[in-house]
């Protein structure tokens, strides 16, 4: 990263290395108040630039703003044009007009044309647009194969990769490293032959090796002879009193609107949570010009045990460690407190977050509340690490199981990425968690895989090609399994929930809520939705089902376990109803598959 650092913004949009001056602003409204936006920006981002943190109301008469970032959470929920729409995905149109949504507001009738394009055959298709999928894309694509790359985002890179907005103007040898890296590796994928599907999300399945997208047009079926799953993860969730107020985000959230967007999400962040991600936003809030009040990190700090790791990191990956290393130094040298052993324990104010309340923890790892202070902050970044991104393989029949040094759902498969079911395959968080590095290496891995099974034989440069990817992700491996070392400690699910903090954001369950279901004798996490409608939102209980699945473990005094969770049910992304009556399945209907109940 570059030490230079930008001269604070007049307002919220900032100057990265590499990105041109913008374009001619856009004009839109919000709620009648004239904005401006730029090409390529999306509502999130052009609210957030305009100071304006909220997008929708709840029942309770709560505002939501932008969450997760990635479409997942749906609390940015906007209308536009009369349509309701994911602010954090849809870019502004000039003279566009975008309110507050709430849930009193009737749906538009749908305007996109309900129908679609003829049905997409290919040998492989790739779900998911980041590191994994696009490894695995180019792999199979390499092989000789007919490949398509399903991928929610119009630019592909993912949530690691994020790529400027086609509306900045860049300068390509003026990016930093990681915006080089993915925009290569997109690249040389597009130019292998891989059909991107861009702005497609995938909804459901037949079950007969098809999988049904929604773009923009409307709606198209792709099938597959070989599927590669790199759908990635979803941060994780940790309640405590106030998280759900405008201006408390993921950390990835954040990093959207930064590297995306080049716009701040506002102008005192304080970030907390788990793991170096929160560093390296910190370092780049701060070479943007932003001021970061403090990074709180759940973790003691490292002592003297921590060089035999450090040692094992240095020897894997110098590079990364040379980039932690840089962010370090980039908050010492602003003054930048980093908080060890801390947590966020409540976030309030009127509207959006104003301050946060930290405490330490103590020697039972819990926080100390006589110790708790008060720091202001506009914007509170959260970062505790991830769920992976289960639900279409769970949907299309591929067994998951609990991981319990993570906490979290994960994949079976074997070294290949081969999932329970022979034609589907799995790469990236969703098959083995740990970061970007991985991903690429188990998408290689799996690309190669399944290409094989589709009858490719491997030349000479594909076989080094993938015994590199082999060595890769032994590399890589070793280095999480050092760095996690140092980053020591158990997630934390609830602790810092009290009893009318909300679990589930969608149906605003608070925690009393779902003990008193576990008192009233719910033993599945069915039963708790029956009672409290936890998990009943547009999420569909992404972010509260594994806080609900790890409060009915311990009131039954076992492991959550993949048998806990809820069962997919379709759509898996938003759809309309005019879409699916006007797609041509050949008589199939639309569902998870014949083998689902």
């Amino acid at each position: 990263m570059s030490d230079e650092t930008a001269v604070p913004p007049a307002g919220l949009r900032v100057t990265l290395p590499g990105v041109a001056p913008r374009q001619p602003p856009l004009g839109f409204s919000f709620n009648g108040e004239l904005l401006q936006a730029h090409p390529g920006e999306t509502i999130a981002a052009a609210l957030a630039a305009a100071g304006r943190p909220a997008c929708r109301l709840t029942r309770n008469n709560a505002a939501r703003g932008p969450f997760c970032g990635m479409g997942a959470c749906h609390d940015c929920l906007v209308t536009a044009d009369g349509d309701t729409v994911r602010a954090c995905l849809t870019p502004v149109a000039d003279g566009m007009a975008v309110g507050t949504h709430t849930p009193r507001l009737r749906q538009a009738p749908d305007r996109t044309d309900p129908g679609g394009e003829a049905p997409l055959n290919v040998d492989v298709a790739v779900v998911g647009g980041g590191p994994a999928g696009l490894s695995a894309a180019l792999a199979a694509a390499r092989s000789g194969l007919r490949v398509a790359m399903i991928d929610e985002r119009k630019l592909a890179g993912g949530q690691y990769f994020k790529q400027p907005a086609e509306g900045l103007p860049i300068t390509a040898a003026a990016l930093d490293r990681q915006f080089r890296e993915g925009r290569a590796l997109a690249a040389r994928a597009i130019a292998a032959g891989v059909i991107h599907l861009a702005e497609a999300a995938v909804w459901s399945s037949t079950g007969a090796n098809d999988l049904l997208i929604v773009q923009p047009g409307g709606t198209r079926r792709v099938i597959y002879r070989k599927l590669v799953l790199a759908t990635g993860a979803v941060e994780r969730a940790v309640p405590f009193p106030g998280w759900t107020l405008p201006g408390v985000m993921t950390t990835g959230a954040a990093q959207s609107f930064l590297r995306a967007y080049a716009v701040s999400p506002g102008r005192r962040v304080l970030i907390a949570g788990h793991g170096p991600l929160n560093l390296q936003l910190a370092a780049e809030l701060l070479r943007a010009g932003i001021q970061v009040v403090a990074v709180a990190e759940l973790s003691p700090a490292p002592g003297l045990g921590a060089i035999p790791h450090l040692a094992t990191m240095l020897a894997m990956a110098p590079r990364l460690v040379a980039d932690g290393l840089g962010y370090r130094l980039a908050l010492l040298r602003h003054g930048v407190p980093v908080l060890h052993d801390h947590a966020v324990i409540r976030a309030e104010g009127d509207g959006r977050v104003s301050r946060v309340a930290l405490a330490p923890f103590d020697a039972g790892r819990r926080p100390d509340m006589s110790r708790s202070r008060w720091l202001e902050a506009d914007v509170l970044c959260l970062g505790y690490g991830f769920n992976p991104a289960l639900e279409l393989a769970a949907a299309l029949g591929c067994e998951p199981r609990f991981d319990g040094h993570w906490r979290h759902l994960a994949l079976t498969c074997d070294s290949e990425g081969r999932t329970g079911r022979p034609d589907i395959f799995a790469a990236g968080d969703g098959a083995r968690f740990g970061g970007a590095r991985i991903a690429m290496a188990t998408g290689i891995i799996a690309g190669y895989a399944a290409a094989r099974e589709c009858g490719a034989v491997p030349g000479p440069e594909q076989a080094r090609e993938l015994d590199r990817a082999h060595m890769a992700l032994r590399r890589a491996s070793r280095f999480q399994t050092a760095l996690w070392s140092i980053y020591r400690g158990r997630p934390i699910t609830t602790e810092l929930a009290g009893s009318d903090t909300l679990v589930c954001r969608c149906e605003e369950v608070s925690q009393a809520a779902l003990r008193a279901a576990l008192d009233d004798g719910a033993t599945s996490l069915g039963a708790i939705k029956r009672q409290t409608r936890l998990g009943m939102g547009r999420c569909q209980g992404r972010y509260c089902a594994p806080l609900a699945a790890e409060l009915l473990a311990g009131a039954l005094g076992r492991q959550p376990d993949a048998e806990q969770m809820f069962a997919p049910r379709t759509p898996l992304r938003p759809v309309s109803v005019a879409a699916i009556a006007a797609l041509d399945l050949g008589g199939q209907a639309a569902g998870t598959g014949a083998e689902q109940p």
